[in-house]
């Protein structure tokens, strides 16, 4: 079962560290004839003498490459409007900040829906207000879905709403950028990890390679005021990302659902727990974490059942 390396095993990124030729190193064949030598063949050969640790890691490269290609798309939207805002200050619809087309095409016009609308405008009054600055930055609202196309969904990690503080949120439930603190809840989920797994608890609190990898780190609600937590609670986001939970629930099978936490747990009624898996545990805030969730041994447990249906693991070490 794929858990943390030991420091003496390879981490699934140091695979790439080696030379090129390398990791390509083929297994012994005849000599191609110079008619098979065009870059299809080329690239069908490649591909099949690739370890699957090889090919697993290409999936990951291609995963985090599409990632990055959508933040910047959000990116340069955002920063184009900006420009042309009053004082600085530009809106972007919610629409356009959605760009995964596996989500566009499995939620398709969720967001032109009347209390989409309605929630678009809140938004847009929040943010061009100025009063107070909204969490996350607008580029990042949808960055869960930006970051795990609905097809490479694993499992799914749901929060509540962002991080309130200045610079925390980041789209990605209990993740912080990198050089920002690590929050508390996060760092008990790092003890389990270590508890559970033997992962070193990394001094970064960015999850984005957890959720390259599938595991959807999705808040219920995707924005909050400076310093008010659930500000932005009841505003419409809960019926946006409960249609995400149905949309996985319905379309896909075999999903893992790490539910923490009352509120969380909550969201199992959107579950086919026919097809799909619902691992419950108290939050991991400095409250609870002693009361159950110190033990749940969520993380092994996930990999277990993925690999038991066929699926490749996570590899949760950061």
């Amino acid at each position: 079962m794929k858990g943390c390396p030991s420091s003496s095993s390879r981490t699934l990124m140091d695979l790439f560290k080696q030379p090129a030729a390398k990791r390509l190193k083929r297994h012994s064949s005849p000599p191609l004839s110079p008619s098979s030598s065009s870059s299809k063949d080329a690239s069908s050969l490649s591909a099949s003498t690739l370890t699957s640790e090889e090919r697993l890691k290409m999936e990951f490269n291609k995963a985090l490459a599409k990632s990055k290609r959508n933040l910047k798309r959000c990116s340069d939207v955002v920063s184009k409007s900006t420009s042309k805002g009053i004082d600085g200050v530009g809106y972007v619809k919610l629409k356009e900040l959605l760009v995964e087309e596996t989500w566009l095409e499995v939620l398709p016009d969720e967001l032109e829906k009347p209390y989409a609308e309605k929630l678009c405008k809140f938004v847009e009054s929040e943010i061009c207000s100025g009063s107070v600055p909204i969490y996350p930055p607008q580029n990042l609202i949808f960055n869960a879905l930006n970051t795990t196309s609905f097809d490479r969904v694993k499992a799914v990690i749901i929060g509540q709403d962002p991080y309130h503080g200045p610079g925390q949120a980041m789209g990605l439930s209990f993740s912080v950028p990198n050089g920002v603190k690590v929050p508390s809840s996060l760092v008990n989920i790092y003890k389990e990890l270590q508890q559970d797994l033997g992962c070193s608890i990394p001094s970064s609190g960015n999850l984005e390679k957890w959720a390259v990898q599938g595991v959807l780190l999705l808040n219920a609600v995707l924005t909050v005021r400076q310093y008010q937590a659930n500000s932005h609670a009841k505003k419409g986001w809960e019926l946006f990302t409960d249609a995400v939970i149905e949309t996985i629930s319905q379309k896909k099978r075999g999903v893992i659902f790490l539910l923490w936490g009352n509120y969380a747990q909550a969201k199992a009624r959107l579950v086919d727990e026919t097809k799909h898996h619902v691992l419950k545990a108290v939050h991991p805030s400095g409250l609870s974490a002693n009361r159950g969730f110190f033990g749940c041994r969520h993380f092994s447990r996930t990999n277990q059942l993925l690999e038991k249906m066929g699926t490749s693991p996570i590899d949760w070490q950061l």
